[in-house]
């Protein structure tokens, strides 16, 4: 028998790419997988379409592009008043996920401690567990996702590492208060260790504002904050994304970049530079239209008995499935697809272990035609279930 890793083997296809195949093969309309069904802005596709007629298609410098990476400074300035170093303090990545594990695989070691809240995006643990480290959960409970303070300090040691943080929270759709962050960085500082902070859905917030973890007390010099072109731009399929960091970690994750892709397109760093400098309009428009369309969705499920749990950010609404099926959220989700033409995603999928099984993920980021056709389809499987 050949031996192989032994985190990855037998590790399940990501549900996402499960659901989405069940969604194909049912002809149901896919609310499971985080992605808009229309394109992003049509001067940013411009521009890559252009640089890639007229500009260089060789390797482009390892940490990225200047025009890129001046703008991705440019925008922490701007928006939440971080001075960075372009030159030395950014790194564009082929994609966020690419400089999640740039940073697990440069930063951690065996043996480390890495406090991560729980409901997480899925390839947080593996990432952890495959760099040596030990994920050490904090479980935030629905529908109000509150970090319960005890629970948070108990989770830090003198082994503790790092902390990987998702603001806001994908699947939870949560943006963490003023009060939990700076807790949260209180404990990092006091403990001495490193803030990795996922923030790609950062100008998806609904209710309130975003501010980094880098922006408090202490968090400069120990933060890194991930950002994707893919959420703020609407264009997922770039798989763009850009880390900022004080140079001491930079450097290494750089060369764990140097060896994962090394690079990104030039053309698409190009055009999303581009995108990232555009008007206060664009960033206010595209937090408008989504909070729009998650009213538009939450209004159609609860009208059909579903609790649905606060949006606070991020692309989801996540629903309370006890009052409708004694099903657990895996088994509905599978016949929703079948049977109703709707496509969500458990958030049982999103637990390490013993995890809840009554609440679903549903992506809100779709033409408003394909909301009403998903309620439609759900109000009559459900009108049917219950002659």
């Amino acid at each position: 028998m050949v031996k192989t890793n032994s985190i990855y083997t037998g590790l399940p296809t990501t549900i996402f790419e499960t659901m989405s195949r069940l969604a194909r093969e049912h002809n149901a309309i896919n609310l499971g997988q985080g992605f808009p069904d229309t394109d992003g802005p049509e001067d940013v596709r411009r521009a890559a379409a252009e640089a890639l007629i007229s500009q260089s298609n060789q390797y482009p410098p390892m940490l990225g592009l200047p025009e890129l990476r001046q703008a991705v400074a440019g925008a922490n300035k701007r928006f939440y008043g971080i001075d960075v170093d372009w030159q030395s303090e950014v790194l564009v990545t082929s994609g966020a996920t690419e400089a999640l594990s740039d940073c697990m695989a440069a930063l951690l070691e065996p043996g480390d401690d890495v406090v991560v809240f729980e409901p997480l995006y899925d390839c947080y643990v593996p990432l952890i567990r495959r760099a040596g480290a030990i994920p050490k959960f904090v479980r935030l409970t629905p529908p109000e996702w509150r970090v319960d303070t005890a629970a948070l300090e108990a989770a830090f040691s003198p082994r503790t590492k790092a902390v990987l943080l998702n603001n806001p929270l994908n699947p939870a759709a949560k943006v963490f208060g003023d009060d939990e962050l700076a807790t949260l960085a209180r404990l990092i500082v006091e403990h001495d260790a490193i803030a990795i902070c996922d923030e790609v859905y950062e100008h998806i917030v609904f209710d309130g504002s975003h501010r980094p973890l880098m922006s408090y007390p202490g968090m400069r010099e120990r933060t890194v904050r991930i950002g994707s072109a893919g959420k703020t731009l609407s264009l997922t399929g770039w798989k763009v994304g850009y880390a900022t960091s004080p140079k001491a970690l930079l450097d290494p994750i750089a060369k764990a970049h140097q060896f994962t892709t090394f690079t990104t397109p030039p053309n698409l760093q190009r055009a999303v530079a581009m995108g990232l400098s555009k008007g206060d309009e664009y960033y206010r428009g595209l937090a408008m239209t989504l909070e729009a369309k998650r009213d538009r969705l939450a209004a159609g499920l609860e009208g059909l008995g579903y609790r649905v749990a606060p949006c606070q950010g991020t692309y989801f609404i996540v629903a309370d499935i006890s009052g409708k099926t004694g099903e657990a959220d895996a088994e509905y989700c599978k016949r929703l697809t079948i049977e109703a033409g709707v496509t969500a995603v458990p958030l049982s999928a999103f637990y390490a272990s013993d995890a809840p099984t009554s609440f679903i993920r549903f992506c809100f980021a779709k033409r408003d035609e394909v909301l009403d056709e998903a309620v439609a389809r759900l109000e009559k499987f459900h009108r049917g279930a219950a002659a």
